[in-house]
């Protein structure tokens, strides 16, 4: 084997990537020459493929192939005793969708046209330009994950099951679209590709890294970090490390991150805020899994997964030319988005009840008892900070708290705090002004009145005073407005006495 040099990598980074097993099922090399094996596994092994299988015995591969299985097959054609072509062909019987790299000396046409007919992968000629079998390599492994993402999905979303529900531990929800992303999560957890998780403020973004991270590597590094803290000398200094002496102040060598994630999981929080040198930066690591520490012309590889989070609109970034095109497709390969806290109120009961216990934990007291009107009064609010605000609700009225049952005081205090608009959800491209326009003919001032009165009571179970601050009017006002509703009109769930 030629084209490839022992000092084009640091044997550092060779020996980095040996934490971590990449891909997940070997790569079975084939060649009756050992000098080709070796120098094929170098080459891989110092790109970050490090599960290697070698065979030199043609006569052994099937035997092998059938008793382990496999990522892919990079096989040579000149062997003795049994040709590629002929293992090509039984191998293709036996495992059709297995992908089969043909590494020959053999530069002709013909002889590459049958092989890709007869169903090989691909077909490289030696000697292979080190970056042409990586990446050919690395091509196969991405197809065979998304294969096994594929079924992994499927049959999980068939079975309506999740296969490590312990891993989701700290997500605390019983909404069915929270559990179809727990479904999608598992399927793409054991590939190395990028994921992005976005959602907004408060919704459990690094929570949910870090389920990733706990279904595909539990006992490696998780290493979070938030880009918006850190400009462009920062971030370099940060993730990729310096060597002693690199800049002024540089008394001695720093492990970047990326190293002290290796095998493991880098989350990089806040990416939308990244700036465009850095930008470039983060790409290359993604694109060639290589990274360079501040004052050196070293290349050091990454075995670290890198996971990212924001809640920004990447896609309007992009198109204002403030985030990068082949950063922002290079980091969606995988995309989780959390919805927000209005959009699954069917969880308030659960979330309340885990912040109720967790937060009289923390406060050494008592679990309080939540009173029935508490869910229909948080169900009327928006919550801008989502989660992360309805524990901190939470946790302030239990400090606050005295007696048995919960008092809502703390909750409707900071409900007309921070209470807005509500916003209104209409059809895409609608704005909430054109709300009336979904009517054939516009409501009386009545009609109107009564339509908001029995929303308004229908959503907070018939509790006059949490329907009173939806409508944003006083209880009394309420309890008059209702007096003089005839009640021909069909006002619905009313509870007296509240």
């Amino acid at each position: 084997m030629s084209h490839f040099n022992p000092t084009c990598k640091s044997f550092e980074a060779v020996s980095i990537m040996n934490k971590l097993v990449y891909p997940e099922l070997p790569i079975l090399l084939i060649d009756d020459e050992q000098e080709i094996l070796d120098g094929c596994e170098f080459i891989l092994k110092s790109n970050g493929i490090n599960n290697i299988l070698t065979c030199q015995n043609p006569q052994e591969v099937m035997k092998l192939v059938r008793d382990r299985e496999v990522t892919a097959i990079l096989l040579d054609l000149l062997m003795p005793k049994k040709s590629g072509q002929e293992l090509l062909a039984e191998i293709r019987d036996f495992s059709p969708e297995l992908p089969v790299m043909i590494l020959t000396g053999l530069n002709d046409i013909d002889t590459a046209v049958n092989c890709m007919k007869a169903g090989a992968f691909d077909y490289l000629v030696k000697p292979v330009e080190e970056q042409r079998l990586v990446t050919c390599v690395k091509r196969a492994i991405e197809r065979q994950e998304e294969r096994r993402e594929y079924r992994i999905f499927k049959q999980l979303v068939l079975s309506d099951e999740l296969g490590h529900p312990e891993a989701f531990s700290e997500i605390v929800t019983n909404n069915k679209s929270i559990r179809s992303i727990f479904q999608y999560v598992e399927a793409i957890s054991g590939t190395t590709k990028p994921v992005l998780i976005t959602g907004a403020s408060g919704v459990g973004k690094e929570l949910m890294a870090r389920s990733i991270h706990d279904l595909s590597r539990p006992k490696a590094p998780f290493i979070s970090v938030n880009i918006a803290g850190l400009d462009e000398n920062l971030f370099s200094d940060t993730l990729f490390g310096h060597l002693k002496g690199a800049y002024t102040g540089a008394d001695s060598k720093r492990q970047g991150l990326i190293e002290r994630a290796a095998g493991g999981t880098l989350f990089l929080d806040e990416i939308g805020d990244l700036s465009s040198s850095s930008q470039i930066r983060l790409l290359r690591l993604l694109e060639d899994g290589e990274y360079f520490p501040v004052g050196s012309d070293v290349a050091k590889a990454s075995s670290a997964r890198i996971i990212t989070a924001t809640n920004q609109d990447l896609k309007k970034l992009r198109e204002k030319e403030l985030f990068r095109t082949d950063l922002y497709y290079r980091l969606q390969t995988h995309h989780v988005h959390l919805p927000p806290l209005q959009d699954r109120l069917d969880d308030l009961p659960v979330l309340v009840d885990h912040f109720l216990e967790k937060s009289a934990n923390t406060l050494d007291k008592s679990k309080p008892t939540a009173p029935k009107e508490l869910i229909p009064l948080l169900a009327s609010y928006h919550f801008p900070g989502n989660i992360r605000e309805l524990q901190s609700m939470i946790f302030d009225a239990v400090s606050h708290h005295k007696s048995r049952i919960l008092s809502l005081n703390r909750f409707k205090e900071h409900i007309d705090k921070h209470r807005g608009p509500m916003p209104i959800k209409t059809r895409t491209g609608d704005s909430p002004t054109r709300l009336l326009s979904l009517f054939d003919k516009i409501p009386t001032l009545k009609e109107a009145r009564l339509a908001l009165v029995n929303e308004a009571i229908d959503r907070s179970n018939g509790n006059i005073s949490v329907a009173a601050k939806m409508l944003g009017i006083s209880r009394s006002g309420l309890s008059k407005l209702l007096k003089r509703i005839d009640s021909g009109d069909g006002r619905l769930n009313l509870r007296q006495g509240r």
